[in-house]
């Protein structure tokens, strides 16, 4: 089934280039007869540079689609093609403006590694960023087809920036293989029980951490409110910090040691950073939506009205609470 749709995928899209490349070369001739009767020369200028942007385009758009060309991932450091794919690395990592040596002409292992640490650097201040913009993302728009949405954009965003960093040139199918990969390495891409602990126990420590608790009210029927908000912000977030980890240790592997360690040494480091964002997130959510309920049941209060003459004793009580009730949110906001 796999190859019959693909062989089918194949000749679609061969036919469909194939009639467009007949209608423009139709259009084009057309055009340029039209031209050569208003001057001699005005049909031939018109086919030539027409040539040459369709040439710059393909030609470009052929580097840009196309894979480079990769040697073989060494086994560990002293295999013997480390010497290639060493050679390979330097000259398609850029270098970083802070490198100390950044000029140096016979660019060694030691060398690749310092440029390398310091493009790591970069790599997780910008998945701290975006993952940090998921955590409210997450947290406001759960459940929603525009939280899921702006998660994924950002997500890929994340592996996007990451890619760019760690190469000179982009190639769009490179960036398609990364991105397959970031996601294969995610959980529940390929469902395996055993490995969902190992990804929830980050979350729910977060989340139950003793900042949150402090910032929790004691005994206010809106804690479980809180702590959904706070789940499914820190859910995001780690998502989004493995994301962009797994995607730089896979742009940063030298050997097939270092690929067998990617998911192992990405969830200890998704695990620190989620900690990391939640100790800062947590006070500004907190503060922000204790702030809306305030205000949004002074408002409820305000329109609340005074009994009247002969009304009811359970009124007389409803707005008696309501009026304490209004009192204490003052006294405390």
């Amino acid at each position: 089934m796999k190859r019959k749709a693909s062989l089918f995928i194949s000749t679609t899209l061969f036919a469909t280039a194939f009639f467009v490349v007949v209608f423009v070369a139709n259009q084009l001739i057309e055009l340029a007869g039209h031209l050569g009767s208003l001057h001699p020369g005005a049909g031939a200028l018109l086919i030539i540079l027409s040539s040459a942007i369709i040439s710059f385009v393909l030609f470009f758009g052929f580097r840009f689609f196309s894979l480079p060309s990769k040697p073989s991932l060494p086994d560990d450091e002293n295999s013997k093609a480390m010497a290639p794919y060493l050679s390979f690395m330097t000259g398609r990592v850029p270098i970083h403006p802070r490198h100390p040596e950044p000029v140096k002409h016979k660019k060694d292992q030691r060398w690749l590694r310092t440029n390398l640490k310091l493009l790591d650097t970069d790599s997780l201040n910008i998945t701290r960023e975006i993952a940090t913009r998921n955590f409210f993302v997450g947290a406001f728009a759960q459940n929603t087809s525009y939280g899921t949405t702006t998660s994924l954009i950002n997500n890929l965003k994340v592996v996007w920036n990451i890619y760019t960093l760690h190469n000179r040139e982009q190639h769009l199918r490179e960036f398609i293989i990364l991105a397959r990969s970031v996601y294969e390495y995610l959980p529940l891409s390929d469902f395996k029980k055993e490995d969902i602990q190992a990804h929830i126990k980050p979350i729910i420590q977060s989340a139950f951490s003793n900042t949150l608790s402090s910032l929790l009210p004691a005994g206010n029927l809106l804690a479980p409110f809180f702590l959904n908000l706070f789940l499914a912000g820190a859910t995001n977030t780690y998502l989004t910090c493995l994301a962009g980890i797994i995607a730089t240790r896979h742009c940063q592997t030298m050997t097939k040691e270092d690929q067998k360690e990617i998911i192992q040494q990405s969830t200890f480091e998704a695990s620190f950073m989620l900690k990391e964002i939640i100790r800062e997130c947590n006070p500004i959510l907190s503060v922000t939506i204790s702030n809306a309920i305030k205000k949004a049941g002074l408002e409820s209060l305000d329109t609340m009205q005074s009994p009247s003459a002969g009304s009811g004793m359970a009124k007389d009580i409803v707005s008696h609470l309501a009026s304490s009730l209004k009192s204490m949110l003052k006294e405390n906001g």
